[in-house]
């Protein structure tokens, strides 16, 4: 680093920097230099450029980039510079020389953030670094604003989401999570498609909120003169689409619940939800296993996945099943679903949890897996057979109705995916729904029932299967993120103070 570079990013307060490169851009213009350039085509990504280079050494080769100036080092009537574009960084060399001293002059002038297009012959130097030597240069964009300090980046991680942007300038790590994020979405779209499934769209601002139990925005639609709802689900549409004969279908989409924030929470969030018709729960289990599997060895090239916590996932195959009940007994004792509600309920208070008696019964036994259970369970395991009264939209067990045939898949502590032997008998469900309605406070919200989708089902909906897998949740599995916060590229976070 040279002193003048040190002396921007540490001792010059920034709205000193700020009026400084004012400065500069006012000098540009009376120049006639345009300090927000036009296009810079026909570049080579960097990382291109290198591998050609590795493959090829012999041969002396020629580059046109473009990127941002990460450092900038006067050396007399030299100039070394690290540029970076979305592929990787490679060093630049500018001397007076060979560029004449106008030009040099005004590339002496550069600032580290600035963005500029290369060309130039490269070159190794006496340490081995692969090096541009510049040729000719144009300032396509200039950076009235500094980067975060060199040495330490951007250590203020709420300053690191609300400027998401200069994140993934300074943080290669961050950068590389979102990059892999990408991938693990095309991936899952790839691995769909070449199943026979077809990629459809559903409604998000929808008149009534159904497909979870969860508190929608609102807004109001001024055209209908009629109240709307951000979607929690996509789930009622997708089975409509179920109804008119799409049999192998899929959403990646966003839904929105207007809830509390956290880790693992943000109130928008992707989720993609599947549906086979003739298919079932056992289906859509086989399914995610080979789809999460398949994902993990393309994009990361291995099984087992390393949190920087010290905890190790093994996705190899099978992945353990076990029945909701017997998670809660291995936490409550054997006896919970035997004894009384009261009894249930004073064992739970003796276990931390704050429960009541006003509670339904199945809350307080959902309150011990939630808070006791969940959490536990870090290697892959499909919970199964749950109580009914939690999933309205699923087809009872064959043999006790007081079940659905469904599972929710838990690794590393939290729910990804979700899946069901989905409900298409359109009596069971308006039961069920009057049953939900009735149990609800806001009888403006919930306690009305989707008469359009049950009309639907009264069509005759195939058996299907169907599933809705947390993308957020799994990019946070497979990348060893602790918090949501660092896959979501712009996370909601509380207006400054």
């Amino acid at each position: 680093m040279s002193k003048n570079e040190k002396q921007e990013t540490v001792e010059i307060p920034p709205e000193d920097i700020f009026a400084q490169r004012r400065s500069k851009v006012a000098e540009l213009i009376e120049a006639g230099i345009p300090p927000f350039g036009a296009a810079y085509t026909d570049t080579t990504k960097i990382s291109e450029i290198i591998a050609g280079c590795d493959a090829d050494p012999e041969t002396e080769h020629t580059a046109r980039i473009a990127g941002r100036l990460r450092s900038f080092r006067v050396m007399g009537k030299s100039i070394f510079a690290d540029i970076q574009d979305a592929s990787g960084r490679i060093q630049i060399y500018a001397k007076k020389n060979d560029l004449g001293e106008d030009i040099f002059n005004r590339f002496k002038k550069l600032d580290v953030g600035d963005i500029i297009g290369v060309e130039g012959t490269l070159f190794t130097t006496k340490m081995g670094e692969l090096t541009v030597k510049v040729a000719d240069y144009a300032l396509l964009s200039k950076s009235l604003r500094p980067l975060p300090e060199k040495w330490h980046g951007l250590t203020d991680v709420e300053q690191r989401y609300r400027q998401r942007y200069l994140d993934l300038i300074v943080n290669e790590e961050s950068r590389g999570v979102f990059l892999k994020r990408i991938s693990i979405i095309r991936e899952i779209r790839a691995f769909l498609e070449t199943r026979g499934f077809i990629e459809v769209e559903t409604p998000m601002m929808q008149p009534m909120p159904g497909g979870a139990a969860a508190k929608p925005f609102e807004t109001y639609y001024e055209a209908l003169k009629s109240p709307m709802y951000m979607r929690i689900a996509p789930e009622l549409y997708l089975k409509r689409l179920l109804v008119g004969g799409f049999e192998k279908i899929f959403e990646l989409n966003r839904n929105f619940r207007n809830e509390g924030m956290s880790r693992r929470h943000n109130p928008e969030f992707t989720m993609i939800e599947i549906y086979q018709a003739y298919g079932n729960c056992s289906t859509m289990m086989d399914l995610i296993e080979e789809l999460v599997t398949t994902v993990a060895m393309k994009v990361f090239g291995t099984l087992e996945i390393e949190h920087a916590n010290g905890r190790s996932i093994n996705l190899t195959r099978p992945w353990r099943r076990a029945t909701y009940d017997d998670l809660v007994k291995e936490k409550a004792g054997d006896d919970w679903f035997e004894i009384s509600k009261a009894a249930r309920v004073a064992k739970a208070k003796n276990l931390g949890l704050d429960v009541s008696e006003e509670e339904v019964d199945f809350e307080v036994t959902n309150e011990v897996y939630e808070k006791l259970v969940e959490q536990t369970l870090v290697q892959p395991t499909f919970v199964t057979r749950l109580p009914a009264q939690l999933v309205p939209l699923a087809k009872a067990c064959d043999d006790d109705p007081a079940y659905v045939d469904v599972f929710e898949l838990e690794i590393n502590g939290q729910e990804i995916a979700p899946g069901y032997s989905e409900l298409n008998d359109p009596i069971e469900q308006r039961r069920r729904f009057e049953e939900q309605a009735a149990r609800e406070s806001d009888e403006d919200v919930f306690g009305k029932i989707d008469e359009d989708f049950l009309t639907a089902l009264e069509h005759g909906m195939p058996p299907a299967g169907g599933m809705g897998i947390g993308i957020d949740r799994l990019v946070m599995m497979l990348t060893g993120a602790e918090s949501i916060r660092d896959v979501v590229l712009f996370p909601q976070l509380r207006p400054k103070s």
